[in-house]
């Protein structure tokens, strides 16, 4: 459990301020020395102490030869490849032998609650800073975000997790906390989001800092899968989920790309389709997953590290129908690319490469990325809202509208006249080929407790669920297990089931 005492809870924002001399670190009497007592005290404090609350969503992406955490829900899926033999940690959720050992699971535990942490913090300190109401009132806002954000990607993965909202130090009672059930956690989730939804934040803005926009769009995800399993509310979250993206889709302040390319492009960063992104700068935070997107030692890229990290399968790629754009070459795949040395030569990759987050200035120059990762997209609205308005009242227009919107991109016929059991998984499928690879699928999965069979292409239970290259899914993979390392140091912990 990660926790913020008095005197090191704000180290992480230092590195918001110029670096000192070592005599003067040393020096407890440097007023540099932050604590809770002489830390917020001026507005600046109080923008300062939210933006590090944003860090942690970035330490999953890291990636290298011993792979990256994000791959984590990725591999869960059985839809992705690796051919990095030294990243244990993948081939033990790839081939349904994971443990607790794990350290995806231990880095998505111990940054996500890092976050929770300083949001906690945040939420708590604030208010005591004189500042402008209305300021104070929206970056209040986005501390809630992203503690809810925080605390529903953990309660998806892990299940029963310590529900935490106040500041822990070493002293406090909440240093080895019980766990709380998923039914308090997202009621939580809830409160939160909707407190950053009545906080003035704007609906769109292009500075990577939460909006509105993904406010609303998170919320209306998390009803579409408090709708679902565990908690099986049904109906009502349904009509609640459809009604939340409704707004955002009724705003009129996004709208689909025209190419796949743009999810790609630097230039459209938080804007349009992009609602909610990872930030990142080349130069100053470069984004990193760019070494484990390409394969093992082709000599293609700028990058001196080609990992192998992940990539699809090649029988997910052959499940997309026949003519769907995003199935073509770099589109949201690619299997062939220019060697690095000579690039009038092109090389056979010999499989199905993740082209949607690929960056061709960086691969083909300055291996230095400039891409942010999406969180959600306005596609996923979409695709939500159709899903979520067809339980409520069966396949309307406009739910028809909105996948359509996606299918005719994808220079796809639209569906039209389907009954409401084969609208429910025309949207479905249209969610594993378009969110592929976005950290999405696993969760739908979890919520849905459905697997895509690529071979029938067709939806079927998740316990039971044979992968395409042998493992089975059992019930013990609906969640991920519990690190080692906190069930040993909370003995309030129980292991989840099977682990």
């Amino acid at each position: 459990m990660t926790i913020i005492s008095k005197k090191i809870g704000l180290l992480a924002l230092l590195s918001l301020f110029g670096a000192t001399s070592c005599s003067d670190f040393l020096d407890e009497s440097d007023p540099s020395n932050f604590t809770e007592e002489n830390y917020f005290t001026q507005p600046a404090h109080a923008r300062s102490s939210v933006n590090a609350i944003y860090t942690p969503l970035r330490e999953p992406m890291v990636s290298g030869f011993g792979g990256g955490t994000w791959m984590m829900p990725e591999f869960a899926t059985g839809l992705a490849g690796t051919d990095l033999g030294q990243a244990v940690n993948s081939y033990f959720i790839k081939d349904l032998r994971n443990t607790s050992d794990n350290s995806y699971g231990q880095t998505y535990w111990t940054q996500y609650y890092k976050g929770i942490a300083g949001a906690n913090l945040s939420i708590a300190r604030i208010p005591g800073i004189t500042m402008d109401a209305a300021e104070m009132k929206r970056v209040l806002g986005e501390a809630y975000f992203l503690r809810a954000f925080y605390y529903f990607q953990l309660v998806q993965m892990f299940g029963n997790i310590p529900l935490i909202t106040t500041p822990v130090n070493l002293q406090s009672d909440q240093l080895r906390p019980n766990a709380a059930t998923p039914e308090a956690v997202y009621t939580q989730i809830v409160e939160d989001l909707k407190t950053a939804e009545a906080s003035g934040l704007p609906m769109t803005e292009n500075s990577g800092k939460v909006t509105l926009g993904a406010v609303k769009s998170l919320l209306a995800k998390v009803y579409l899968t408090m709708a679902g399993y565990p908690l099986q509310k049904g109906a009502a979250y349904y009509e609640l989920a459809a009604k939340k993206a409704e707004e955002v889709i009724d705003s009129k302040a996004f709208k689909l790309f025209s190419t796949y390319d743009d999810l790609h492009n630097p230039a459209k960063k938080n804007v349009e389709e992009n609602i909610f992104m990872i930030q990142y700068k080349t130069g100053l935070i470069a984004s990193n997953w760019q070494v484990s997107i390409i394969p093992y030692n082709k000599n293609i890229s700028a990058y001196s590290d080609e990992t192998g990290g992940i990539y699809a399968t090649g029988d997910f790629v052959k499940s997309y129908e026949a003519n769907d754009l995003r199935a073509k070459e770099k589109q949201f795949f690619f299997t062939k690319f220019t060697n690095e040395s000579d690039r009038s030569k092109v090389v056979d990759l010999g499989g199905y490469f993740i082209y949607k987050h690929f960056d061709n200035v960086a691969q083909t120059s300055s291996a230095n990325s400039d891409l942010n990762w999406p969180v959600i997209r306005y596609a996923d609205v979409l695709l939500m809202y159709a899903e979520a308005a067809n339980e409520v009242g069966g396949p309307s227009a406009k739910a028809y509208e909105a996948v359509n919107a996606i299918r005719t991109r994808a220079e796809l016929p639209a569906l039209a006249g389907l009954t409401k059991d084969a609208f429910r998984e025309a949207v479905w499928k249209e969610r594993w080929h378009e969110l592929c690879f976005e950290n999405i699928t696993w969760f739908d999965m979890a919520r849905l407790r459905k697997a895509f069979n690529v071979t029938t292409k067709k939806f079927e239970n998740y316990v039971g669920h044979k992968f395409s290259y042998g493992p089975t899914l059992t019930e013990r993979e609906l969640l991920f297990p519990i690190p080692t390392a906190e069930v040993r140091n909370n003995t309030n912990l129980d292991q989840n089931k099977g682990y």
